[in-house]
């Protein structure tokens, strides 16, 4: 394996910041570049990585004795197509999502600068662990 190619993510989902594309997006090449030795190509690459967000949801858990959410859950959910031009079995089209919690005394514009960040980190790690394994 030499070369990679991250195609940029599309937002296809309500809610959330406008820019959570571009910020996964930038993640994600990020990460890659930093912990492997592969190069960024657009042309024929042996590994690609292609999909979109298609999740940004936030629920209320975690309820307290007047039945009000003592929590609120961010999710975040990612649609992944991961393709290895040298080995198909190795491909997969899967789903990758984490949540971080916040007090429902909280807003979610008030601590999302914060939370995204932490969401986007666990599920690029969990991609690169998906995809690493089968190296």
């Amino acid at each position: 394996m030499k070369t990679i190619q991250i195609q940029n993510f599309a937002f296809q989902t309500a809610g959330g910041p406008a820019n959570l594309s571009l910020t996964f997006n930038e993640k994600m090449k990020e990460y890659f570049q930093r912990n492997t030795s592969l190069k960024t190509t657009n042309v024929n690459p042996d590994l690609m990585f292609e999909g979109a967000i298609t999740g940004f949801s936030v629920e209320a858990k975690a309820p307290t004795s007047d039945d009000k959410g003592g929590l609120n859950r961010l999710t975040i959910t990612i649609q992944v197509k991961f393709t290895n031009a040298k080995d198909e079995n190795k491909n997969y089209d899967q789903e990758f999502s984490f949540y971080q919690d916040f007090a429902q005394t909280q807003t979610i514009t008030a601590v999302q600068g914060e939370l995204i960040p932490k969401i986007l980190d666990q599920i690029i790690l969990d991609i690169f662990n998906k995809t690493a394994g089968e190296w």
